[in-house]
């Protein structure tokens, strides 16, 4: 069996925590790029140990993170990540995490990163049936992936906090451009759902529902001709022929969650939905 190192010499034996890990395409510029614009702290489920080890090989000169590292042992909730141990106002705090579940206290402040699946015990860990980018021998692009991406929403997000908003820098509220800026990304789309909740669940009260909504959509449960999309599992439904035959747009479900996790709206024929009849 041949082995092709897509690494890129970013591969790191962890010898005393017998375990490898690999950083990010792209995280280098990114930390330097970000750290120009904000006091950036690492904060982590994993204990002290683990945390200054990542702390190293994240910032092996100490010039981005210095001493501030959180670890679990550090917080005061377990099981939960929370602000209070980070110093500075909630209003002017911005996280990035691929766990939104830890920060039940704090989703407006949060932006949602992909999760980074380069070995397949990743991907066994979190429950994916995907095959790792390591099984690919693939990686995250550095132009296009998912911290290039997250930067360029960043630089938005600090530009209109210092730049744009008009009104005094201490009424400032980072989490209100952070929905600002959400809600564009798929601004002047109608969105229907067909096959995507169970029977009786409120349409309204679903993650999907939520999270078009806070893209900027508008969600309707009744077709009509200013529907744009028709968000299905399934091909064969109704309302899925419908958008068929009314030349609306048909996409699978994958199509909203990479808008959401990319800040933009993504080619529609990349989510196609199965159009063969059900059973």
């Amino acid at each position: 069996m041949k082995w092709i190192d897509v690494s890129k010499g970013s591969l790191f034996m962890l010898d005393f925590m017998h375990m490898m890990t690999k950083l990010r395409p792209f995280v280098r510029t990114f930390l330097k790029e970000a750290s120009e614009m904000f006091e950036m702290y690492i904060y982590t489920m994993g204990d002290r140990a683990y945390a200054l080890e990542m702390a190293k090989l994240l910032d092996p000169q100490r010039e981005y993170f210095s001493d501030r590292v959180i670890s679990r042992d550090d917080g005061t909730h377990r099981h939960q990540k929370g602000l209070d141990v980070v110093l500075g106002q909630e209003s002017a705090v911005l996280i990035l995490d691929d766990t939104e579940n830890a920060w039940t206290k704090h989703k407006d402040n949060l932006i949602l990163m992909e999760r980074y699946h380069f070995f397949a015990s990743s991907c066994h860990q979190f429950g994916f049936s995907c095959k790792s980018l390591s099984e690919l021998k693939s990686d995250e692009s550095e132009t296009d992936g998912a911290l290039a991406t997250i930067l360029k929403v960043l630089k938005q997000i600090h530009n209109m906090f210092f730049d744009v908003l008009e009104d005094n820098l201490v009424d400032r509220d980072v989490r209100e451009v952070l929905k600002t800026i959400r809600k564009e990304t798929l601004k002047g789309c109608k969105i229907i759902f067909s096959r995507v909740f169970p029977t009786k669940f409120p349409a309204d009260n679903h993650h999907l529902w939520r999270m078009a909504e806070n893209l900027g959509a508008t969600c309707a449960t009744e077709l009509d001709s200013s529907v744009t999309h028709v968000v299905s599992t399934d091909g064969a439904t109704e309302k899925s022929r419908w958008a068929v035959k009314q030349n609306k747009f048909l996409v699978h479900t994958g199509w909203l969650e990479a808008a959401n996790y990319l800040w933009q709206k993504q080619p529609e024929e990349n989510f196609p939905v199965n159009q063969t009849k059900s059973q």
